[in-house]
């Protein structure tokens, strides 16, 4: 049997409470006041024509007094705890109301009819946009962001989540052809003239190469230099060679249109026509790429991504000034323009979040019927009656007040009219 469940809160409102005992009182006190003066009537009475009003007036009172307290208690107790049939109603059907209180909530609230009135006049996007766009809530959202990802990454085990990333890279780059990406990229920098640029580049170095180290290849020349011929001979062979040398990779570097480089962006084109249609060239560069991927740097770089992402995400979003917060306020602040100023991102957000509304109550209306009369069925009988009746018996107590009056004066309209009658 599942044990009741608790109610939140202080058992008793003090307050409450109060206002309670005090109506009780005054309710009782009129019944006394009543029962006082009709006792008066039956003990000092005698043939005066005034007494009889008054008795029956008492009388009625009296009754009506009764009558209503009986009502008001049956609701939550047996009077004089007396097991009265169709008394102590709210305990009985705590269940059933539980179940009726679902029912009448689904049906009267959780309906695509009221969400849809509901939602007509309550400009939604506005009111989003003015909360993101109030000062300062940009950044307080990017912190609160910065501290929601702290928190997921402190739910997750480093060791399983890098292995897992590092074998769905190992995995994926095993299983993306090497040959077509290696020839979109090639052809992309073809297109875009970037591989004679990278020649330039290239043949500068080349040359400032050749120069820093100019010692050292006469010093080579001598040494493979027959010892018999002159050092001098070696001297002018060497400025020669090296001046030609140098005077081509100028001249390739300032012609545009030399011949060399011609012949460079030929065999670019053509190699990528090869690895797009030549299964030989594909196979040598799958077979690289497979080399690539074993090689222990790699292996180690593959599998320290998690490690090394997550130290950088955690870094930015503690940052304040970090360029992931300032990006996640500026976005929070573009959302908040567009929410209000932009009539197509309203419409648009204002006609999702109706449709949403209409899934959610079609989708959940009887789950949360069924999770208030679940909840009310588990609630202690006895502190649920207290609990109502903490809530409502003020204004119970005016029925009794109401009917200790309203009693009266049917009473003495009642006796007047047999007086009159007779």
């Amino acid at each position: 049997m599942t044990a009741p469940l608790p109610l939140t809160g202080a058992l008793d409102d003090p307050a409450r409470a109060r206002d309670l005992a005090k109506m009780k009182r005054l309710a009782t006190g009129l019944f006394v006041g009543a029962a006082l003066v009709f006792l008066a009537c039956v003990l000092l009475g005698g043939d005066r024509t005034w007494v009889g009003y008054v008795r029956a007036t008492a009388e009625a009172s009296m009754v009506g007094a009764l009558a209503d307290w009986f009502a008001v208690t049956a609701l939550f107790r047996h009077p004089l705890r007396l097991p009265i049939p169709h008394t102590a109603i709210i305990p009985r059907k705590k269940d059933q109301i539980g179940e009726s209180l679902g029912t009448f909530v689904q049906e009267n609230f959780l309906t695509p009819a009221v969400v849809d009135e509901r939602l007509a006049g309550y400009d939604v996007p506005g009111r989003i946009g003015e909360f993101l766009g109030a000062p300062g809530r940009a950044e307080r959202l990017a912190g609160d962001a910065g501290t929601a990802v702290r928190a997921l990454f402190d739910l997750l085990d480093d060791d399983v989540v890098q292995d897992a990333v590092g074998s769905l890279v190992d995995r994926k780059a095993r299983e993306t052809p090497a040959a077509p990406v290696l020839a979109r990229v090639i052809e992309a920098v073809v297109d875009g003239d970037k591989h004679q640029d990278v020649l330039s580049a290239g043949l500068t170095g080349l040359a400032g190469f050749l120069r820093e180290n100019r010692s050292l290849f006469r010093a080579q020349l001598s040494d493979a230099s027959p010892a018999w011929v002159p050092d001098w001979v070696d001297d002018r062979v060497f400025v020669r060679a090296f001046d030609g040398v140098q005077r081509f990779l100028a001249e390739v570097g300032a012609d545009p249109r030399h011949e060399l480089r011609r012949s460079y962006d030929a065999r670019l084109r053509a190699y990528v026509h090869a690895l797009r249609t030549d299964p030989a060239t594909a196979a040598k560069v799958e077979e690289f790429k497979a080399e690539l991927l074993d090689h222990p740097a790699v292996r180690a770089w593959s599998a320290g991504l998690w490690g090394t992402a997550k130290t950088a995400l955690l870094t930015a979003a503690d940052d304040p000034d970090s360029a992931l917060r300032a990006r996640v306020a500026d976005l929070v602040r573009r959302a908040a323009t567009l929410l209000r100023e932009d009539e197509t991102v309203r419409t648009q957000v204002q006609k999702q979040t109706q449709r949403a509304a209409r899934w959610a109550v079609q989708r959940f209306s009887g789950d949360a019927a069924e999770l208030v009369s679940t909840t009310v069925a588990r609630w202690d009988t006895e502190e649920t009656s207290r609990r109502i009746e903490l809530q409502v018996g003020r204004d119970l107590q005016w029925i009794r007040v109401n009917g200790t009056v309203v009693g009266g004066l049917a009473g003495l309209v009642i006796y007047t009219l047999a007086q009159l009658l007779g």
